[in-house]
């Protein structure tokens, strides 16, 4: 009799695989696969052999869920599964291995840190007012530049041609320019902390954090950087 049971192994297969067919008594073609009961071109033996022998996927309990992926603000968490016992012979194929849901960062470091707020560099001021005052012209040209390393930004900075280029990992150049300026001649969350977050302040819910790799004294950022307000 031609059918399921005269395949070599695996005698039967699970979901979809249209290599997973037989030949009938008729020389006609017949599947062995679980898709076949809605096609309805089982092999004759379909239920006999595999149903009998089908093993249906078996998979343990959920793992814990994973530390929120930004320390501060929107991020994301998961929590997996394992395979206990694989399916065989067209047996019920396995459920979701993993799941992701959003979560919202609140490190006890999130009320101290200060948070870096940004613009794109063509926010620059470099037009030459006349009504401005000496002291005032020579303020304007104190700047330095930090470089940081970008190690989260959320998805609505993809709304943006300028914030879109924070992706994680990149390295950014932030100019601090003097109407961004405190008291100690210094812009705010630039990153001589340990942990900096920033925010896009032209782009409503674009943030991330980022670390500290180098800063340059009196300095400007090349092209298509980004400014500290």
């Amino acid at each position: 009799e031609a059918g399921c049971r005269e395949r070599e192994s695996p005698n039967c297969c699970t979901g979809r695989n249209n290599e997973c067919f037989e030949y009938t008594k008729r020389k006609t073609v017949c599947y062995c696969d679980t898709y076949c009961q809605k096609t309805g071109d089982c092999c004759e033996d379909y239920q006999r052999v595999c149903q009998i022998s089908a093993i249906d996927c078996v998979v343990g309990l959920w793992g814990p869920w994973s530390p929120c992926t930004s320390s501060c603000g929107v991020g994301s968490t998961e929590r997996s599964r394992q395979v206990l016992v694989p399916p065989r012979n067209g047996g019920t194929p396995c459920p979701d291995l993993k799941q992701r849901r959003g979560c919202f960062g609140n490190n006890a470091i999130c009320s101290t840190a200060k948070v870096a707020k940004i613009l794109p560099d063509f926010f620059k001021r470099n037009f030459k007012d006349p009504w401005r005052r000496p002291h005032m012209l020579m303020k304007e040209e104190k700047a330095y530049c930090v470089y940081l390393r970008v190690k989260q930004a959320s998805a609505a900075c993809k709304l943006k041609l300028w914030s879109a280029h924070l992706v994680r990992e990149r390295l950014v150049c932030v100019e601090c320019q003097s109407d961004a300026m405190s008291k100690s001649d210094r812009c705010g969350g630039d990153g001589l902390q340990s942990s900096t977050f920033w925010a896009a302040a032209s782009v409503p819910g674009c943030h991330g954090s980022w670390m500290r790799e180098a800063s340059s004294e009196r300095c400007r950022c090349p092209p298509y950087s980004v400014l500290f307000v």
